[in-house]
């Protein structure tokens, strides 16, 4: 019995050598502090702290949602001063091909298109199977048409977001660059005005990601900036579809010489 009695003795001993102490110690403060040991990264969000594109999600390399995180937020400046014809003469041909602008929006969206002349400049009828702000198929007629080219980004809410301070020839860029224009319903178009993605998206639902990345796209392209509303609705909408590409292409930042605005 002595001899069990000095093994028990021997082992009481070795637990209490100061690994076990340790051991022993953490324990205790975890019971204490409440976590779990297998990584506590998850409690900022419980926090409120902030997270890129918000939701948690950064998005893809490439994608809208990554890219929406890198654009400055700012408040939005006056609208003082703004007038279209600070953005040059509507649909002003600066990519040099001979057509105005709007014509070449019309011949890269609508199809079965018609034209009056031989050049094909001048569209004169075609159809839009699925405009993009309503979902609904639409018949364009020169002279009588449901049909609007939208600024992506309006002109106005450039204007409040750094367009301002710009020399004419990018202002004139901005307001003809394909990357920033789509043939879409008149009166939704009418409906959004100058309204920002905080203001105003899309009726169809399933062009809203498309319509987004297009305007994250662009403030990009041309370093506007976002306000802390518009950017918080574009991260919304694009959390919803996380490897949404961001959209390129489109004319230069600076128009040709020849092409001036006030």
């Amino acid at each position: 019995m002595s001899d069990v009695k000095s093994i028990a003795r021997r082992s009481a001993a070795r637990s209490r050598t100061p690994r076990a102490l340790a051991v022993a110690s953490l324990a205790a403060l975890l019971a204490v502090t409440g976590c779990s040991g297998h990584g506590g990264g998850s409690s900022d969000a419980g926090n409120g702290a902030s997270v890129p594109g918000g939701g948690g999600k950064q998005g893809e390399p490439g994608s809208a949602l990554r890219t929406l995180d890198s654009l400055t937020v700012k408040r939005a400046g006056t609208k003082s001063g703004y007038a279209r014809n600070r953005f040059g003469t509507a649909w002003a041909d600066t990519d040099g091909n001979g057509c105005g602008t709007r014509d070449d929006i019309l011949k890269r969206d609508l199809r079965g298109t018609k034209f009056r002349d031989a050049k094909q400049c001048v569209v004169v009828s075609g159809s839009l199977p699925k405009d993009p702000y309503t979902g609904k198929a639409l018949q364009y007629q020169r002279g009588r048409s449901t049909i609007d080219i939208d600024h992506v980004v309006a002109l106005s809410d450039a204007w409040q977001t750094g367009a301002r301070s710009w020399d004419g020839r990018k202002r004139v860029a901005l307001a003809n660059d394909p990357l920033n224009l789509i043939a879409v319903e008149a009166s939704a178009n009418r409906r959004k005005s100058d309204g920002d993605a905080a203001d105003w998206l899309p009726p169809y639902a399933g062009y809203r990601c498309t319509y987004v990345a297009r305007q994250v796209a662009v403030k990009k392209k041309y370093e506007l900036w976002v306000t802390r509303e518009e950017k918080a609705a574009m991260a919304k909408v694009l959390n919803s579809c996380p490897r949404e590409a961001l959209p390129g292409g489109g004319n230069p930042t600076q128009a040709p010489e020849r092409f001036t605005a006030k």
